[in-house]
């Protein structure tokens, strides 16, 4: 199968993907509603889509495409009214978090679609262990190249993205003391990671050609990259985000990226490298473990700093593309917890540090979502 050209989309648009935890309201744990809530959702009028994902507890939503991060939000807020509304009638809660903070993996049951069906035979019990929940992010580009070039810059910011979504520090009723505990399920499939330092969509196709003619790769899909080319919509998806409790905190990370993007379009501030990656790995797992206490190591310099600080000193450089973009809100909000030290999983901490139970725990985190 040879690769999909790459279409045509305006540059700098927006389309957002969340994946959340449908929960019932005895215990909190998971609760396997996803034909429900997809029955019910079906029959409203609503931007975007609503689809089933890997196990049945789970849904995920998407806009459609956006220009700005405004319009994402006003996108996704009619939607996560509408979940609120259906999870309410089958007595059931809608949460984000990037994992669920209690519930036991071997008791989930893999959701009833073909695809779902053939990675479960393949990759065992990951598949259900994939009950993590993510935030995924495209931004148009103008053409293939540019795409290539906008990936590979957007890598030196992986941390950044990954750091201010963190929400997943407990799995299977443990705290990990990791910010993003998530992202350790996806690093366990064998076509994670990132993608190769190729900056030609030429070069690229010639690889796709060499990865499928192995056998071990069908389409785009099959890649568990951290961003990989969208070529039928003309995109790049960053997909290392946890899903975020709120839904503007959601457009507020998608406003972060285009803000990325539009300073990238404009400047063209470096030309990426393969040595760019030699410290990409650790940098990623600093970001999952500490959040934004993490160590970031510049690729270009070598130089050792706080996470939070360079993420801050990269605010104020794209401040001005921020505001072209209608994007200073959404920059503001993040700026306002990386200067107090909190993110999600701070505030997940903290809860249960206060009432002692997951439970109570998640139950709050579906409070927050529904804007309470």
């Amino acid at each position: 199968m040879s690769l999909e050209a790459f279409h045509q989309s305006e540059p700098l648009t927006l389309g957002v993907e969340l994946e959340l935890q449908l929960l019932n309201t005895h215990d909190y744990d998971l609760a396997p509603y996803a034909d429900d809530m997809l029955r019910l959702m079906l029959k409203q009028q609503l931007p975007g889509s609503v689809v089933p994902e890997m196990t049945s507890a789970m849904i995920e939503i998407s806009t459609d495409v956006c220009r700005s991060c405004s319009e994402v939000l006003g996108q996704l807020t009619p939607i996560r009214d509408a979940l609120v509304k259906s999870a309410d009638k089958l007595n059931i809660a809608v949460a984000g978090g990037g994992t669920h903070p209690f519930q036991q993996w071997h008791e989930r049951r893999i959701y009833d679609k073909p695809r779902f069906h053939e990675l479960s035979a393949l990759y065992g019990y990951l598949t259900k262990q994939f009950t993590i929940f993510g935030q995924h992010v495209h931004i148009g580009c103008p053409d293939a190249d540019a795409a290539l070039l906008m990936l590979h810059r957007m890598s030196r910011y992986i941390p950044h993205c990954i750091a201010l979504s963190a929400s997943s520090p407990y799995v299977q009723g443990q705290d990990t003391q990791f910010d993003s505990a998530r992202l350790n399920s996806v690093f366990a499939f064998p076509l994670s990671g990132r993608a190769p330092c190729v900056l030609s969509w030429k070069e690229f196709e010639g690889y796709f050609d060499k990865m499928t003619h192995t056998g071990v790769v069908k389409s785009m899909k099959d890649f568990y990259w951290d961003i990989r080319p969208k070529p039928e919509y003309g995109t790049i998806e960053i997909r290392v985000f946890d899903t975020p409790l709120t839904i503007e905190r959601a457009a507020a990370l998608a406003g972060y990226v285009q803000s990325l993007g539009a300073w990238f379009l404009s400047e063209q501030p470096f030309t990426p490298e393969e040595d760019d990656y030699l410290v990409y790995t650790y940098n990623r797992f600093q970001a999952c473990r500490f959040g934004l206490d993490a160590v970031y190591v510049d690729p270009a310099t070598g130089q050792h700093m706080q996470l939070r600080d360079h993420i801050l000193q990269t605010m104020d450089r794209i401040a001005p593309y921020a505001q072209e973009q209608g994007a200073s809100g959404a920059l503001q909000l993040l700026r306002s917890d990386v200067e107090k030290n909190h993110n999600d999983a701070r505030w997940l901490r903290d809860c249960q540090r206060k009432e002692q139970m997951l439970a109570e725990v998640s139950r709050q985190a579906a409070q927050r979502f529904r804007g309470k």
